[in-house]
């Protein structure tokens, strides 16, 4: 009985560069191969701007998690208006945690980042079972914050996209970020010691494959994935992010 269903898209050219200025005419929709008629069609250039910082600190980001943090207050202070925009704060390991929930002062951000941490040793001594609860923040910052709101809503997943504990798969991740309307641009950071050397037989060599999983989250929800790397830094990609 469904009439409307919201679909959101980013158009870019071939060198990565964003297309703007397009209209309704521009696109042509089909489903299993019908064409659809485009009833409502908006640029969401304007609209009040919710975004969730999704910060990955299970034990395997201990090492770059200091350059998270730095750079990712960089970003919500060269995007927030105060005035409009909300952002909230998730970090997950062996949980997952709203750290700070939707605010839009850009001091209690910055004191909220500054308490994200790796697990303490007594906090993993405590763990029972489970491991990086990726999917699970996905899902809960999806469905428990964005859900209910209006306007342009993203998250921002900053994280080397190891799952090695949500009860929930990948795919149900997604649907609760389809269903809230949310773009995820995933942020691939890892440290490729972390995982050590006794795990890359058993994972087909250089560990588990968390970028494939960062790329599908992005891909089926409208966002991008972007990798840091020598020759991309993490407030390169928080500055394309804050482009688009």
């Amino acid at each position: 009985e469904v009439k409307v269903v919201n679909v959101l898209a980013n158009v870019f050219q071939k060198n990565g560069a964003i297309v703007r200025g397009l209209a309704k005419e521009d696109f042509v929709l089909s489903e299993d191969g019908r064409p659809q008629t485009i009833r409502y069609f908006s640029s969401e250039t304007d609209l009040p701007l919710t975004l969730g910082l999704l910060v990955d600190t299970s034990m395997s980001q201990r090492r770059v998690l200091d350059a998270e943090r730095i750079a990712s207050f960089r970003f919500v202070d060269q995007v927030l208006r105060e005035a409009t925009d909300h952002v909230f704060i998730v970090q997950f390991d062996m949980g997952v945690e709203i750290r700070q929930k939707l605010t839009s002062s850009r001091r209690t951000l910055e004191s909220a980042l500054a308490r994200v941490d790796a697990p303490s040793l007594h906090q993993l001594e405590l763990q029972r079972g489970g491991g990086t609860l990726l999917y699970e923040a996905v899902a809960v910052a999806s469905r428990d914050v964005m859900l209910p709101l209006t306007g342009r809503k993203a998250l921002i997943v900053i994280s080397d996209g190891v799952d090695t504990g949500s009860e929930i798969p990948l795919a149900t991740a997604v649907e609760e970020a389809q269903r809230a309307g949310t773009l995820v641009y995933a942020i691939v950071f890892s440290d490729a010691n972390a995982y050590g050397t006794s795990l890359g037989p058993l994972l087909g060599g250089g560990g588990p494959d968390g970028k494939g999983v960062l790329m599908r989250m992005a891909r089926e929800t409208g966002g991008r994935c972007f990798e840091v790397s020598k020759s991309l830094n993490i407030e390169q990609i928080f500055q394309a992010i804050q482009d688009e």
